[in-house]
Protein backbone atom coordinates (compact mmCIF):
# COMPACT_ATOMS: atom_id res chain seq x y z
CA UNK A 1 0.00 0.00 0.00
CA UNK A 2 1.32 3.37 -0.44
CA UNK A 3 1.59 6.63 1.59
CA UNK A 4 -1.28 8.22 0.34
CA UNK A 5 -3.96 5.86 1.76
CA UNK A 6 -7.15 7.59 2.22
CA UNK A 7 -9.06 5.63 5.60
CA UNK A 8 -12.57 6.65 5.32
CA UNK A 9 -14.09 4.23 7.81
CA UNK A 10 -12.92 2.11 11.37
CA UNK A 11 -15.90 0.35 12.52
CA UNK A 12 -16.14 -2.60 14.90
CA UNK A 13 -19.49 -3.70 15.72
CA UNK A 14 -20.98 -5.39 18.92
CA UNK A 15 -21.45 -8.35 17.49
CA UNK A 16 -18.46 -10.30 17.54
CA UNK A 17 -17.41 -13.55 15.72
CA UNK A 18 -18.27 -16.95 17.94
CA UNK A 19 -15.46 -17.60 20.27
CA UNK A 20 -13.75 -14.01 19.70
CA UNK A 21 -13.61 -12.77 23.39
CA UNK A 22 -15.50 -10.20 25.49
CA UNK A 23 -13.54 -7.14 23.59
CA UNK A 24 -16.39 -4.07 23.11
CA UNK A 25 -16.41 -1.69 20.18
CA UNK A 26 -14.75 1.13 21.84
CA UNK A 27 -11.97 -0.99 22.83
CA UNK A 28 -11.55 -2.38 19.56
CA UNK A 29 -12.01 0.69 17.45
CA UNK A 30 -8.62 2.34 16.18
CA UNK A 31 -8.62 6.05 15.11
CA UNK A 32 -8.45 6.35 11.14
CA UNK A 33 -4.77 7.97 11.03
CA UNK A 34 -3.57 5.54 13.73
CA UNK A 35 -5.24 2.45 11.17
CA UNK A 36 -3.38 3.83 8.11
CA UNK A 37 -0.08 4.39 9.91
CA UNK A 38 -0.48 0.66 10.24
CA UNK A 39 -0.88 -0.51 7.18
CA UNK A 40 1.52 2.03 5.44
CA UNK A 41 4.01 0.47 8.14
CA UNK A 42 6.53 -2.33 6.57
CA UNK A 43 5.04 -5.02 9.17
CA UNK A 44 2.12 -5.05 7.25
CA UNK A 45 0.94 -8.60 5.58
CA UNK A 46 -1.00 -9.54 3.14
CA UNK A 47 -3.14 -12.60 4.61
CA UNK A 48 -5.63 -12.72 1.66
CA UNK A 49 -7.18 -11.02 -0.78
CA UNK A 50 -10.04 -11.00 -3.48
CA UNK A 51 -12.60 -9.04 -5.83
CA UNK A 52 -16.26 -8.28 -5.31
CA UNK A 53 -19.21 -9.82 -7.23
CA UNK A 54 -22.76 -8.31 -6.54
CA UNK A 55 -25.52 -10.55 -6.13
CA UNK A 56 -29.42 -10.49 -6.36
CA UNK A 57 -28.80 -8.04 -8.48
CA UNK A 58 -26.72 -5.56 -7.18
CA UNK A 59 -24.07 -4.17 -8.52
CA UNK A 60 -20.64 -4.46 -6.82
CA UNK A 61 -17.15 -3.87 -7.45
CA UNK A 62 -13.38 -3.48 -6.16
CA UNK A 63 -11.06 -5.75 -4.42
CA UNK A 64 -9.93 -6.23 -0.80
CA UNK A 65 -7.34 -7.22 1.27
CA UNK A 66 -7.04 -8.49 4.67
CA UNK A 67 -4.25 -7.24 5.83
CA UNK A 68 -2.02 -8.30 9.43
CA UNK A 69 -0.45 -5.44 11.52
CA UNK A 70 1.36 -5.05 14.25
CA UNK A 71 -1.94 -4.20 16.19
CA UNK A 72 -4.78 -6.50 14.84
CA UNK A 73 -6.10 -7.95 11.50
CA UNK A 74 -7.57 -5.80 9.05
CA UNK A 75 -10.74 -5.97 6.49
CA UNK A 76 -9.33 -3.53 4.03
CA UNK A 77 -11.68 -2.54 0.92
CA UNK A 78 -9.84 -0.94 -1.91
CA UNK A 79 -10.35 2.85 -3.51
CA UNK A 80 -11.99 0.96 -6.16
CA UNK A 81 -14.34 -0.72 -4.01
CA UNK A 82 -18.32 0.09 -4.75
CA UNK A 83 -21.84 -0.63 -4.39
CA UNK A 84 -24.75 0.32 -6.08
CA UNK A 85 -26.84 0.83 -2.78
CA UNK A 86 -28.86 -1.27 -0.35
CA UNK A 87 -30.36 -0.79 3.80
CA UNK A 88 -28.53 -2.02 6.43
CA UNK A 89 -25.57 -4.12 4.40
CA UNK A 90 -23.31 -5.87 7.13
CA UNK A 91 -20.09 -7.34 6.53
CA UNK A 92 -19.55 -11.04 7.20
CA UNK A 93 -18.12 -14.14 6.42
CA UNK A 94 -19.11 -17.62 4.80
CA UNK A 95 -17.45 -20.68 2.61
CA UNK A 96 -20.16 -20.75 -0.45
CA UNK A 97 -23.03 -19.02 1.51
CA UNK A 98 -22.88 -16.38 3.99
CA UNK A 99 -22.72 -17.51 7.85
CA UNK A 100 -24.78 -14.78 10.25
CA UNK A 101 -22.76 -15.67 12.92
CA UNK A 102 -19.31 -14.00 11.29
CA UNK A 103 -20.66 -10.45 11.11
CA UNK A 104 -18.09 -8.12 12.05
CA UNK A 105 -19.09 -4.45 11.71
CA UNK A 106 -22.05 -2.70 9.27
CA UNK A 107 -20.86 -1.39 6.09
CA UNK A 108 -20.82 2.46 6.38
CA UNK A 109 -20.06 3.60 3.08
CA UNK A 110 -20.79 2.55 -0.53
CA UNK A 111 -17.76 3.67 -2.13
CA UNK A 112 -14.25 4.16 -1.42
CA UNK A 113 -11.63 2.27 0.78
CA UNK A 114 -12.27 1.50 3.96
CA UNK A 115 -10.51 -0.33 6.69
CA UNK A 116 -12.55 -2.74 9.70
CA UNK A 117 -10.45 -4.41 12.59
CA UNK A 118 -11.46 -7.89 12.89
CA UNK A 119 -12.39 -8.93 16.68
CA UNK A 120 -9.15 -10.71 18.00
CA UNK A 121 -9.81 -14.51 17.66
CA UNK A 122 -10.80 -14.26 14.41
CA UNK A 123 -9.32 -17.87 12.33
CA UNK A 124 -9.64 -16.37 8.51
CA UNK A 125 -8.49 -20.28 7.55
CA UNK A 126 -11.87 -21.19 8.40
CA UNK A 127 -13.36 -18.51 6.02
CA UNK A 128 -12.65 -18.78 2.11
CA UNK A 129 -15.53 -15.63 1.26
CA UNK A 130 -16.23 -11.85 2.49
CA UNK A 131 -20.04 -11.18 2.28
CA UNK A 132 -21.49 -8.14 1.80
CA UNK A 133 -25.37 -9.13 3.42
CA UNK A 134 -28.62 -6.61 3.22
CA UNK A 135 -29.93 -7.88 7.33
CA UNK A 136 -33.11 -5.78 5.93
CA UNK A 137 -34.16 -7.78 3.68
CA UNK A 138 -31.73 -11.14 4.12
CA UNK A 139 -30.05 -11.38 1.22
CA UNK A 140 -26.55 -11.43 -0.15
CA UNK A 141 -25.47 -8.04 -2.37
CA UNK A 142 -22.05 -8.89 -3.30
CA UNK A 143 -19.41 -11.66 -2.27
CA UNK A 144 -15.67 -11.62 -2.40
CA UNK A 145 -13.71 -14.84 -3.14
CA UNK A 146 -10.37 -15.27 -0.66
CA UNK A 147 -7.47 -16.23 -1.92
CA UNK A 148 -5.22 -16.49 1.09
CA UNK A 149 -1.33 -16.39 1.49
CA UNK A 150 1.56 -18.01 2.70
CA UNK A 151 2.09 -15.37 5.46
Amino acid sequence: MNNTIRVTLVAVSTALLAGCGGQDAAEQATAPAEVADHLNAASGVVLASGEFEGRSDHIMTGEITITRADDGVYVVLGENFSLDGAPDPKLGFGNGEYLPETKFSPLNELTGQQVYKLPQGVDLAEYTQVWVWCEKFNVPLGVASLTHSDA
